[in-house]
């Protein structure tokens, strides 16, 4: 058993580095994305293979992280020994995208996120070792990454390609949809994908809007048809914005759509309409706009909800307890991580800013790469690498990502 003050080192000290030269180091290596860059699981690999190269007695436990987005339905459904299928849907502007679709045995999730997703009741029919549960990502099908910069623009994308998913799951007989929702293109209110499972958005002659994106609310007068049943429909979500209002989708995630600042209050006032009709149509009190998480996804939380009884899971827990990340906490005497921008509000809860957290609190060494590090005051125990060389151009950084990463792996834990 080491002893326990090796934990407590400061880096770059001199028992740092003998810490470091224990032959038979058990590492995490935790990372989530790179925005725009590298995925998680690459990330990981990059890291992985910098320390294979310089320690190669050292255990690597890899553990690639998902927040909803990018990776989402890969990196769950491979941790839980699934199959990840390929499908052309609609994209978020109505070219055919590949988007991925996973399947997952029930029995074969962690028992913590299982009951996380609420499908524990001993008595359901789901309760069987032939039950699935499909796992979509909003991103492959509707994300903002499929769009070039000058065609970002959530008046004109739909969520159709997630319906489209979200259909052929439902068809497959599965026990629950998961659905990640991080990293869209998109502000309909989830109108695309449900759409695409069975409601009509009608002008005032009758005739379907097809597909509702926002530019062209202003023809959609009601809502007409239903959506089939659908097994239980969970949305993995850490947001706890409002669909409308100064906190709401718009606002705050707008801009970074595409949105310009003099179409907020247009857009917000014509998702609040939409939203009354989707309400009245379906039944639902109009209230509930202001239901914390409603905002998150351009308002699919909400839209999902309203039409086709979806509940909203605490994304991060979920991934935690699905990856069974506290063990793998425990198992560990060194924990790396880290993502494209790691700040003072990584630290606030979520990602790799939650596995640092955790790490710290249960006394292990920890050392964050990301391409840009910036805490003002780090707590002990935590080393920040800023793995992008000063000067480098963001072109040339989000290219070279994995060389800059391995190599700062290199660097700072030889």
């Amino acid at each position: 058993m080491r002893p326990a003050h090796l934990f407590s080192v400061i880096a770059g000290s001199a028992a740092t580095k003998q810490f470091l030269c224990l032959p038979l180091m058990r590492v995490l290596l935790a990372f989530d994305k790179f925005k725009d860059s590298l995925t998680a699981p690459a990330a990981c690999e990059a890291a992985a293979r910098a320390l294979r190269a310089t320690h190669p007695a050292w255990s690597l436990d890899l553990c690639p992280l998902a927040d909803g987005g990018e990776g989402f339905c890969e990196i769950l459904t491979r941790a839980a020994g699934g199959v990840v299928e390929s499908h052309t849907v609609t994209g978020p502007r109505g070219a055919p995208t590949a988007a991925t679709l996973g399947f997952v045995a029930l029995e074969k999730i962690p028992a913590a996120a299982r009951a996380l997703l609420g499908i524990e009741n001993p008595k359901s029919k789901i309760q069987n070792s032939a039950a699935r549960v499909a796992i979509i990502e909003m991103a492959s099908a509707s994300g903002l990454a499929l769009l070039a910069q000058d065609h970002r623009d959530p008046w004109q994308t739909s969520t159709t390609g997630t319906g489209e998913l979200m259909r052929l799951a439902g068809a497959r007989g599965v026990a629950a949809i998961l659905l990640g929702v991080g990293g869209c293109a998109t502000h309909d209110l989830g109108l695309g994908a449900l759409a695409a499972l069975g409601l009509k958005f009608e002008d005032c002659g009758g005739s379907a809007i097809v597909p509702p994106i926002p530019a062209l609310w202003p023809g959609v007068v009601r809502v007409s048809g239903a959506v089939p049943p659908l097994p239980p429909v969970r949305i993995a979500c850490d947001v706890n914005n409002p669909l409308t209002g100064p906190r709401g989708a718009a606002a705050t995630y707008g801009p970074q759509k595409g949105l310009r600042a003099a179409d907020l209050t247009r857009l917000d006032s014509e998702s609040a309409r939409l939203a009354t009709l989707l309400c009245a149509h379906s039944g639902k009190p109009a209230a509930l706009m202001d239901t914390p998480g409603a905002g998150a996804a351009g308002g699919i939380s909400f839209g999902l909800m309203v039409a086709a009884g979806a509940h909203l899971v605490p994304g991060t827990d979920l991934v935690s307890a699905w990856l069974d990340v506290e063990a793998k906490l425990a198992a560990a005497d060194l924990v790396i991580t880290g993502e494209g921008r790691f700040d003072d509000s990584s630290l606030q809860g979520k990602g790799p800013g939650a596995i640092a957290a955790r790490a710290l609190a249960l006394g292990k060494k920890v050392h964050v790469f990301a391409g840009r590090a910036t805490v003002a005051h780090p707590p002990a125990n935590l080393a920040l690498h800023s793995i992008t060389p000063v000067g480098v151009p963001l072109d040339r950084a989000l290219r070279e990502t994995a060389e800059f990463l391995e190599k700062s792996v290199r660097q700072y834990l030889s």
